[in-house]
């Protein structure tokens, strides 16, 4: 039996440890079984598609709580190489690795806009008559047949060059290239607006993808992420969605 080793870091779903020559990601103790073998699922799935992802090992219970045994990735995260002066390199690099998995298929991922609408729906910071509205400019954006990784962010990009890794692939889907940039987009602006902004201006010049095309996801997936419970993002998300924030 391998000993559970030092914690490499943590995230808002799952802490990393170090597992011998590998990395053993666990999830919080009141984590779904499901939410785990999904996690494992996609990266089957990603295997034969020749991208920069980890290998998972296996999926199982690690002293009482769920987890995932997969390669370990090597190097610091985009976000730390970003703080030590290298933050335009890095937006070309993500970038580059963004447009490489949407050239991918994603054949046998969930639809994008699935989940999206199942937050709009459950949430409750959002009244009925807003509700409709979200959910059928949601219903009129375009649908989307290219893998989408559903969180991708400078934290969970890890090394440099040949050695780069992509984490984190639990929200993995089928959708148009443009969703999953607006996801970005929205999950680095909190941190810092301007990198967010530069970010979505970089994959935009790569792939030739307009930027109003991006940023016409928004409202939807600033309102499904309301049912994500980031109290601190709140008031921003609700102007994002075009809403306003209750008084009070």
């Amino acid at each position: 039996m391998v000993e559970i080793g030092r914690r490499l870091g943590a995230g808002k779903e799952a802490e990393v440890y170090e597992y011998g020559g590998l990395a053993l990601k666990l999830y919080p103790s009141q984590a779904s079984k499901a939410a785990v073998f999904r996690e494992a699922a996609n990266l089957a799935l990603l295997e034969r598609l020749a991208l920069p992802t980890p290998r998972v090992h296996a999926a199982g219970e690690y002293g009482c709580r769920w987890g995932l045994v997969m390669d370990r990735a090597a190097g610091p995260s985009f976000a730390e190489r970003m703080m030590a002066g290298h933050r335009l390199p890095c937006l070309e690099e993500m970038a580059r690795l963004h447009r490489d998995l949407h050239e991918r298929p994603g054949s046998g991922l969930p639809s994008l806009k699935a989940p999206l609408s199942a937050n709009i729906r459950r949430t409750n910071l959002l009244d009925a008559a807003s509700r409709d509205r979200l959910l059928s400019q949601l219903d009129a954006l375009p649908d989307g047949d290219r893998l989408c990784h559903g969180d991708l962010h400078p934290w969970n990009i890890h090394g440099d060059g040949e050695d780069v890794m992509i984490l984190d692939w639990l929200d993995a889907c089928a959708g148009p290239p443009a969703a999953d940039v607006c996801r970005s987009y929205l999950l680095i602006r909190p941190v810092d607006p301007a990198t967010a902004t530069d970010y979505v201006d970089t994959y935009s010049r790569l792939t030739g993808l307009p930027v109003a095309d991006i940023m016409a996801w928004l409202p939807s997936i600033a309102a499904a992420r309301l049912a994500e419970g980031v109290p601190a993002e709140t008031e921003s998300l609700l102007r994002l969605a075009g809403l306003t924030p209750a008084a009070g």
